[in-house]
């Protein structure tokens, strides 16, 4: 049961990712930045469709780590954005 789940969640996040590029790539509105936030949304996304109710697999305890590490990507990609709005000498 476990391995059908991660293979889900594997499945739905490569899904995602590439409908991401596509659909950015369609727009011309393909980044780096842009890209990594959507897919880390859909990555969030994916990680709460698969969850069990009651219990925690294992696999799903390791995603802490990236989700983390994905949250700190996005809160300095926010911050650089910030920055390059404000005007000159605001700080």
């Amino acid at each position: 049961m476990s391995l059908n789940r991660r293979q889900r969640f594997v499945h739905g996040n490569l899904a995602w990712m590439l409908a991401t590029a596509f659909a950015l790539a369609l727009l011309d509105a393909l980044t780096l930045e842009l890209f990594f936030v959507v897919s880390l949304v859909g990555f969030l996304v994916t990680i709460e469709l698969v969850t069990p109710v009651a219990v925690t697999p294992h696999w799903r305890r390791r995603l802490r780590w990236l989700v983390a590490l994905g949250l700190l990507v996005f809160g300095y990609i926010a911050v650089r954005r910030i920055l390059a709005i404000l005007p000159p000498g605001v700080i």
